[in-house]
């Protein structure tokens, strides 16, 4: 599909140095990261053998997909998981070992390279959007979570005000953390509706919920008093949005 060629996740190679700038092209990624965070659960490791923890011994595993330079693995301190990262840039995997992951692995998401139920927790945070096939992603999710394992995931959907938000707005306003031009297309936003069947067809029933940026937060980041924006948690999912669940 060459017309999504110009969104697709490898183009954050060239913004390989702007991973960890609070006020770069992708300091957004990483306030979203701090709100997907708080949904992990504190890891309980199992009393036995089973596909995700090998002889049961072993740490409870988490894998992040798409984690790009590591924005998410931070957040996982204390958790008590042992953290994995997938993604496609050689570059950003680079960055994703130096903070918090275990292992990475350069991979294509619509293939995941591991077994079946071998991950606690698996997440992707705004990857879906990026991508061509991204139900074919949520259902390789599905696959290689445990049952009883929590799937999270964030993207935008696919709505008008999304539009207007994520690319009007937010590509072409000259405000600090903005995303280059051509970051996001419409045309791969990700239907709610479908995102929830598709997971509940694999055994995960979603829970859908908004986020959005907390507003003295982003006031005080534009003015350069604050380096950082918490996202919350808002009952409308029309401009972005997370959706967490159970494996049954």
């Amino acid at each position: 599909m060459a017309g999504y060629r110009r969104n697709f996740i490898t183009d954050y190679d060239g913004l390989a140095g702007q991973w960890w700038d609070p006020r770069g092209a992708l300091a957004p990624l990483g306030w979203i990261a701090r709100a997907r965070a708080a949904f992990v659960p504190v890891a309980v490791p199992g009393p036995g053998p089973g596909p995700a923890t090998g002889d049961g011994n072993e740490q409870p595993r988490l894998l992040d997909v798409a984690c790009g330079g590591g924005l998410f693995g931070p957040h996982l301190a204390g958790k008590g998981y042992r953290v994995f990262g997938v993604d496609l840039s050689a570059m950003a995997l680079r960055e994703a070992r130096q903070h918090g992951y275990d292992a990475v692995l350069r991979a294509d998401i619509t293939r995941l390279p591991f077994t079946d139920a071998s991950f606690d927790v698996v997440t992707a945070g705004q990857c879906l959007e990026h991508v061509p096939e991204p139900f074919v992603v949520v259902s390789e999710l599905c696959r290689v979570l445990r049952p009883g394992g929590t799937l999270i995931v964030d993207t935008i959907p696919d709505t008008g005000t999304a539009r207007l938000v994520a690319i009007t707005l937010a590509e072409n306003l000259p405000l600090p953390g903005r995303p280059p031009r051509g970051t996001h297309d419409h045309r791969l936003f990700v239907n709610r509706e479908r995102l929830v069947r598709v997971a509940r067809a694999h055994g995960v029933e979603l829970r859908l919920l908004g986020l959005r940026p907390h507003l003295r937060d982003l006031a005080r980041y534009l003015v350069r008093r604050r380096e950082e924006v918490r996202m919350i948690p808002t009952k409308s999912t029309d401009v972005l949005y997370l959706g967490v669940g159970t494996k049954r």
